[in-house]
């Protein structure tokens, strides 16, 4: 399973924030009231950065930065006890400073950090303990569509009349194939209001068709 271990099988910057975009897609069908999301993307952090952001709602938080020399994974988990943030970090390119060090990271606290660029691909910093929890947050980019069918027929099906999720609804999103309305109801088909999805999908970038 990936986690600070076992960091080789994640995607590059450019297919992590693909499957970024993917998972805020496919939480915005899944939950159409954006409090109760698990993934969020915002394409406009800042000049030239978008983010990926997920929250469980209990303390965990995880922030993933897209910029053009590559992306930075910060994960905190509100059970595991913080490392040094001088060791976890150590190495990270000067691109990625002000992001790890300043708001709102400096205060949300890093459990475990690892950053990916073009000519060095993945890396980290010293990792004191290797039981982090990182697993528990980064399973879900191993660019599986079954991983997001099972966690999400879990967390928003629940105690819900709704289709359990399938990996043939959810691959096509991970494809990044033009969205329709048929693909939607495969993965919702309760969902009713178009227009507001449709405003999310331009925001997130994600290429449609409700015709």
């Amino acid at each position: 399973m990936l986690s600070t271990a076992n960091y080789a099988g994640l995607p590059s910057a450019a297919a992590l924030q693909r499957l970024a975009q993917s998972l805020a897609v496919l939480d915005a069908i899944n939950s159409p009231d954006w409090e109760y999301r698990y993934y969020s993307y915002n394409p406009h952090w800042a000049p030239g950065e978008a983010v990926l952001e997920m929250r469980d709602g209990e303390g965990d938080e995880m922030l993933v930065l897209f910029r053009s020399e590559g992306c930075v994974i910060n994960g905190f988990l509100h059970e595991y006890e913080q490392p040094t943030k001088a060791q976890v970090t150590r190495g990270l390119p000067e691109a990625f400073d002000s992001f790890v060090f300043e708001e709102p990271v400096n205060s949300l606290g890093t459990t475990f950090c690892l950053w990916y660029t073009p000519a060095h691909g993945w890396q980290r910093g010293v990792v004191e303990n290797e039981d982090d929890g990182s697993e528990e947050l980064l399973y879900i980019f191993d660019n599986d569509p079954a991983t997001y069918a099972e966690w999400a027929t879990d967390y928003y099906l629940d105690e819900t009349d709704r289709r359990p999720l399938t990996a043939a609804a959810v691959a096509p999103i991970y494809h990044h194939e033009v969205l329709t309305k048929a693909m939607v109801l495969a993965l919702n088909e309760e969902l009713e209001d178009w227009v507001a999805l449709a405003a999310e999908l331009q925001e997130i970038g994600y290429p449609y068709d409700f015709s």
